[in-house]
């Protein structure tokens, strides 16, 4: 029961209490705000000795580039790392929330995170809110068990794969992984395979550009609640896919190029107002 000192405690997800007010809006011709479509490009597979993330740089909205060098791999843990997809605030906040969650894990258990308890968290978070939270995931980490790499959709699901893309840019990305991924593989071959389909995003989807970040999580000796953050590496850039060309000439006209038909100058006459000055007054100092 709630009063108004003690007001009553709101249930944990998302509200769908104004799901019947939307409604009636859209009746009365105010629809409701259309989700915005986003680009991107992720993938990830998993390789002899880890996994490999990559990611494009472009943020857009519509048909604007917002952002040529925007982050798309998020820290988890030292060894989980996380690609995101979809509303840019929604994939930056989640995967911060969520790393604060499995630090705090960590710290109380004293043992290295497992990427299992990363996908654990993200999907339950996800499916609470129903779609709401626009993030799409590819997950990658390293921990006792070894490489593990994820995909988790908006609405909560997730599926373990050995290789696997996301975003409007997935499937030229895909095609080049279905032709070219194969087990243990070793970490260059990885990385110019990631490469490769992050790249093939690029230049197939106009909503992924720019740049191509990596990141390598290598499977390392794993003891207690230490994990080696050397066995990481974030590569930023990793290459420049959209590199911008130069002038080739000058595209200034000569003065008298187009020819001028007809002239007129016609005099702009300016109304000045007479400032009157204000004579000091003197001030009353009576009692």
């Amino acid at each position: 029961m709630s009063t108004g000192l003690v007001p009553e405690i709101p249930a944990a997800g998302f509200s769908f209490d104004l799901c019947q007010r939307n409604e009636s809006l859209a009746k009365k011709g105010h629809p409701v705000p259309k989700a915005q479509k986003t680009g991107t490009t992720i993938a990830g597979i998993i390789i002899k000795d880890g996994v490999i993330l990559g990611a494009d740089t472009r943020a857009t909205t519509e048909n604007i580039v917002a952002d040529k060098n925007s982050q798309k791999i998020h820290f988890i843990a030292p060894n989980i790392f996380c690609c995101g997809a979809g509303t840019a605030a929604d994939t930056d906040k989640t995967t911060e929330m969520i790393a604060s969650q499995l630090e705090l894990h960590r710290l109380n258990t004293g043992r290295v995170v497992r990427v299992a308890s990363a996908d654990k968290l993200l999907k339950q978070h996800l499916f609470r809110h129903q779609g709401h939270i626009g993030a799409a995931l590819v997950l990658g980490g390293v921990d006792i068990n070894g490489p593990h790499l994820y995909a988790l959709f908006p609405h909560g699901s997730s599926e373990r794969y050995m290789f696997t893309t996301m975003g409007s840019g997935s499937l030229a990305a895909m095609a080049v992984f279905e032709s070219r991924w194969k087990p243990d593989m070793n970490e260059e071959d990885g990385k110019a395979l990631v490469a490769d389909a992050i790249r093939a995003g690029v230049f197939n989807d106009l909503g992924s550009g720019n740049s191509v970040d990596i990141c390598v999580i290598r499977n390392t000796e794993i003891r207690g609640a230490n994990f080696d953050p050397r066995a990481a590496d974030y590569i930023r850039p990793y290459q420049v896919a959209n590199v911008k060309g130069q002038r080739s000439g000058n595209y200034r006209y000569k003065r008298g190029t187009t020819a001028v038909l007809d002239k007129s100058v016609r005099p702009v006459i300016v109304e000045t107002e007479t400032v009157r000055r204000l004579e000091p007054e003197s001030m009353d100092t009576s009692s």
